[in-house]
C-alpha cells in the first residue's frame, strides 16, 4: 500500500505542478487562451494565488516525505489538493463544462486517499 500511496502522490504532485505554474507565470489572457476558461472570473492576483497554492501543494507532497522533515506536511498538502479539487468542481460546474467534474473527482479522491493513508496506518516515521 506505501507504493501505491506513493505513486498517487507523484501523480498528484506532476498533475498540480504543471497548472501550478502557468498559472504563476503567465498572464490571465494566455491562460484563457490555452484553455483555462474557468479562471475568467479570477483577478490576476487570485490566479497567482491559486497557482502558488498548487505549486506549494505538489512540493508538499514530495519533499518532506523524501528529505524526512515534517512529513506531516505530506498529508497536509493532500488535504489542500482535496479542497483545491472541491472548489475547482464548483467552478466547472458553474460552467456547465460538466465533462471536467469527473477529472476533478478522481484527482479529489486520489488526495483523499494519500491523506488518509499517511495521516493513518502508513504514516511517513519522522
Amino acid at each position: 500500500m506505501n507504493t501505491v500511496l506513493w505513486i498517487a502522490a507523484w501523480l498528484l504532485a506532476a498533475v498540480m505542478l504543471a497548472p501550478g505554474a502557468m498559472k504563476l507565470t503567465k498572464p490571465k489572457d494566455e491562460l484563457l487562451a490555452a484553455g483555462m476558461g474557468t479562471l475568467e472570473p479570477f483577478t490576476p492576483t487570485a490566479i497567482k494565488l491559486l497557482g502558488a497554492l498548487e505549486v506549494a501543494a505538489a512540493i508538499g507532497l514530495i519533499l518532506p516525505a523524501l528529505t524526512g522533515i515534517a512529513p506531516i506536511l505530506v498529508p497536509l498538502a493532500a488535504v489542500g489538493i482535496a479542497l483545491l479539487m472541491i472548489g475547482a468542481m464548483i467552478a466547472v460546474a458553474r460552467r456547465r463544462e460538466h465533462h471536467m467534474i469527473a477529472l476533478n473527482a478522481v484527482l479529489m479522491l486520489m488526495a483523499a486517499g494519500v491523506a488518509w493513508g499517511r495521516f493513518g496506518p502508513y504514516a511517513i516515521p519522522s
